[in-house]
């Protein structure tokens, strides 16, 4: 069994990021009750391994020519849309599939090289493998000590511990 460390900060976000899904898809529904449309929110999965994420959307129904990644300042967003596949004039008793234009953002780690992200696309999957950026690595510095004898910040122990003594004497008299 593996020990994955909690960072507090990271389910913030996750519960931020769902909050504003939530949101979204509840105001962005149409005024009008007869049209069925309803806002298209594809699902997204990201998986961490040691060197690399990989991000797959579930985008069903739509074509390759119509999705686009773009990665810009560490945010990568796909974006893409979904043709309606019946008109009005057909009579239709029940619309569940949603259709129109989407996008979804995700903010990267610092230092996401934009140059060796790779995306590819097979029977509605969407897959962008993204390298993880390089650790950076705490700098070791030597410190040298120099001490003099005349450093005045070196007290003599005796010194300090009659000073204490003739202090203490001076506060039991007043």
């Amino acid at each position: 069994m593996a020990v994955i460390r909690w960072e507090p900060v990271g389910e913030l976000n996750t519960i931020q990021n769902e909050m504003n899904r939530l949101f979204n898809t509840f105001f962005d529904q149409p005024t009008g009750r007869g049209s069925g449309e309803r806002r298209w929110i594809p699902a997204m999965d990201l998986v961490e391994s040691d060197d690399h994420y990989v991000l797959r959307a579930d985008l069903p129904g739509v074509r390759e020519d119509d999705v686009t990644v773009q990665l810009e300042d560490n945010v990568l967003t796909i974006a893409g849309q979904r043709a309606s596949e019946h008109g009005s004039e057909q009579g239709y008793y029940r619309l569940e599939r949603a259709f129109g234009a989407f996008s979804r953002s995700l903010t990267l780690p610092d230092g996401t090289d934009p140059a060796h992200v790779e995306a590819r696309f097979d029977h509605g999957v969407l897959e962008v493998m993204i390298p993880r950026p390089e650790q950076k690595k705490p700098r070791k510095v030597q410190i040298a000590l120099t001490r003099s004898d005349a450093d005045p910040a070196a007290i003599d122990s005796t010194e300090s511990l009659d000073a204490q003594t003739d202090n203490e004497s001076d506060l039991a008299v007043a």
